[in-house]
């Protein structure tokens, strides 16, 4: 029998796009933990409506459709909103049922990096790139999406990869 393929690990545009939308938040004034939770929320968010929102609606025990969510469950940012985590003592955001933590910020985002330090050098050019704009535009979705992520997703995509998973570039990484 074979031995399984190994996995090749790459900086995808789910990992560009939470780490550019959570340098957003940094910008627009949020906590970094809370700027971090925002953006691995809003990738999951892109990437379900990419998908097509696959899943049922919330439905109450009679079969009608839940109420939507009071308007102290939400937060907005810009004209973006999230779900907070209500339960968390700090600005915390939820999408799923699973609040998007610190700690599954660096699981799913930081850790592709190679090490903190990796992490540290990519969030400083997302800081970066998005610290070029105006806030106005960063307070818009839209212009946030179509300005800032849609048009460098593929080339950080490429470098952070390059830059970070060297095993992607067909190098042992370095010990």
């Amino acid at each position: 029998m074979p031995a399984p393929k190994r996995r090749t690990l790459k900086i995808s545009r789910f990992i560009v796009m939470a780490m550019l939308q959570a340098a957003r938040a940094r910008r627009l004034g949020l906590p970094e933990t809370s700027a971090h939770s925002w953006g691995l929320n809003r990738a999951i968010f892109y990437a379900a409506a990419k998908q097509g929102f696959r899943g049922t609606p919330a439905r109450t025990t009679t079969g009608e459709p839940a109420p939507a969510a009071p308007p102290e469950a939400t937060y907005q940012l810009g004209d973006d909103f999230a779900y907070r985590d209500p339960t968390s003592p700090t600005l915390l955001f939820t999408i799923g049922g699973e609040t998007q933590t610190e700690d599954v910020f660096q699981r799913q985002i930081a850790q592709r990096f190679g090490g903190e330090a990796n992490f540290r050098q990519a969030w400083t050019e997302a800081t970066r790139i998005v610290g070029e704009y105006d806030e106005e535009l960063l307070k818009s979705g839209r212009q946030f999406y179509s300005t800032v992520y849609r048009p460098r997703r593929d080339e950080l995509a490429a470098q952070w990869t390059a830059r970070y998973v060297p095993e992607a570039a067909g190098t042992p990484p370095s010990s």
